[in-house]
């Protein structure tokens, strides 16, 4: 039972992560998961990794259906463009 919720969390965990490419040597594109609250946590957690000293969002975007828009799915996908200070 202990490993199925190890599981679990470890599942949920990865579905919440942000990822980021390089748009060029200090600009980034970060997309959100689709989440149903919207925010933007696991964007500006990426973010400040990826700019330690300070970052600003050039363009923010935000989708329903995610970045291709595929999926039939209602959570908003967020996706930013950021410059590092």
């Amino acid at each position: 039972m202990r490993a199925l919720l190890v599981f679990s969390l470890l599942l949920l965990a990865a579905c919440t992560r942000s990822s980021a490419s390089r748009v060029d040597e200090r600009t980034f594109r970060v997309e959100s998961p689709a989440m149903a609250i919207g925010g933007d946590s696991a964007n500006r957690h990426l973010a400040s990794r990826l700019c330690p000293k300070g970052y600003y969002v050039v363009n923010s975007e935000s989708h329903k259906g995610g970045v291709a828009r595929a999926t039939d799915a209602e959570d908003p996908t967020t996706i930013w463009t950021i410059r590092c200070i």
